[in-house]
């Protein structure tokens, strides 16, 4: 029986790990206005489509030793998962994110203050499957085919782990508060791994 690959690490390990090793690169894979709101000081913005659509570029520019952070892990480990498709391996995911290694005391920046994105997915899912019940009760029964709507797209968003509502939420105007980087400027901001 083999002995199943860690792949998550604790923010006090992320801590050690920063003062100990020059090559660590913590890749953080939200959006910039995430990013912008609070980040590890140190830490590469390349959002996960960016990461995903450009996964060679950004691999041959890293070590051995990365460290993927988001919000909740899911985006993070996505990540890691299109990282070991091109040989990199080694790849860890921050348990508790940015905010969990800013509880655990960790140096971190922070800017204005916003919702994360999946608070606003959680907000607006549950605020149409209310209004469709709502409506469904005191407007037409037709109505609550809009709760039936969102339960099936959030059940297709676990099933595939992804989210079309998250990525629309994404596009709006106050999530683009922050210039997206592009995968020139995302990329090259990480120094080039030393041979």
């Amino acid at each position: 029986m083999s002995t199943p690959t860690v792949t998550d690490v604790s923010p006090q390990t992320l801590r050690e790990w920063m003062a100990q090793h020059q090559d660590l690169a913590v890749i953080d894979v939200r959006s910039a206005a995430e990013f912008q709101s609070l980040h590890i000081k140190g830490s590469y913005n390349v959002p996960l489509n960016l990461l995903s659509e450009h996964t060679e570029d950004l691999v041959s520019r890293l070590g051995e030793r990365v460290v993927l952070v988001c919000h909740s892990g899911v985006r993070a480990e996505q990540a890691r998962q299109r990282l070991a498709t091109v040989g990199l391996e080694s790849a860890y995911v921050l348990e508790g994110g940015a905010s969990g290694f800013a509880d655990a005391g960790g140096d971190v920046v922070r800017g204005a203050s916003r919702w994360d994105l999946e608070r606003q997915v959680r907000l607006v899912a549950g605020s149409l499957v209310l209004a469709g019940l709502v409506g469904g009760k005191f407007v037409s029964p037709k109505l609550r085919t809009v709760a039936g709507i969102i339960g099936t797209g959030l059940t297709f968003s676990a099933a595939t782990n992804t989210c079309a509502m998250g990525k629309a939420l994404s596009a709006m105007p106050w999530n683009r508060a922050a210039v997206e980087p592009t995968a020139t400027s995302a990329i090259q901001q990480i120094p080039a791994r030393s041979e």
